[in-house]
């Protein structure tokens, strides 16, 4: 984009405003490792099978709680070969591995141990998120905004003039949303197994505040100073 180049007549001023803020997540995504072993491949499928079915009823029984629930990868494949009693045992394996994002927190406290509970199902989470169309990104943005015009008024008043017209305005390094912004926190990746079944009880959970933040660069004239 072309603009008229500054003359002592027409002179700018380029800034960048910065938008920062913490919120609470609106969020909690767990990832579910769902697995099954055996040495025929058939009853490993259908326990393997059985075993998925649980978890997905399990978290579906939350209801509303659940945002969205996705199965993100099925396998189930032989071992290497062992040896026993003469003769080389085939083991096959199976994984099924599910997502969820869930928007109760309390409900998220209550999934987690049941699902730990159960057997040869892994846990792995939580990620506190935002909603891709969180209002937070949009405050952020009008933070952003608003520093940019004080710090362009204040270079004016420092040469005792006042702004004129906005030229341009442009984010500057700005994630998407849902990407991990500055500031913000790097999940930490924590399996949760139980180690007997029956063991199941309500875990307390606190969300991590996210930082949400925004970055613009505007370009102002100002009117003439008297230099």
């Amino acid at each position: 984009m072309t603009h008229p180049h500054p003359t002592p007549e027409t002179p700018q001023v380029t800034v960048r405003g910065e938008g920062r803020i913490e919120v609470e997540p609106e969020l909690a995504r767990i990832a579910v490792t769902v697995s099954a072993r055996g040495i025929d491949r058939a009853p490993v499928l259908a326990d393997l099978t059985r075993r998925n079915a649980e978890v997905l009823d399990l978290i579906k029984a939350r209801g509303a709680a659940v945002a969205k629930l996705e199965t993100g990868g099925f396998s189930i494949a032989p071992e290497r070969p062992r040896r026993g009693k003469g003769e080389r045992t085939r083991i096959h394996q199976g994984h099924v591995r599910i997502t969820a994002e869930l928007t109760d927190f309390t409900a998220l406290g209550e999934l987690v141990p049941e699902l730990a509970d159960r057997e040869q199902v892994e846990v792995y989470g939580p990620w506190w998120e935002l909603r891709q169309d969180s209002e937070a990104y949009a405050e952020a943005r009008r933070l952003a905004v608003t520093e940019a015009v004080r710090r362009a008024r204040a270079y004016a008043e420092a040469l005792d003039t006042s702004l004129g017209s906005l030229l341009e305005l442009s984010d500057a390094g700005l994630p998407e949303p849902g990407a991990q912004l500055g500031g913000g926190f790097s999940p930490v990746l924590t399996a949760y197994a139980a180690e007997e079944p029956g063991e199941a009880s309500t875990l307390d959970l606190e969300p991590q505040r996210r930082t949400v933040t925004a970055e613009v660069v505007a370009r102002f004239t100002m009117l003439p100073p008297a230099l």
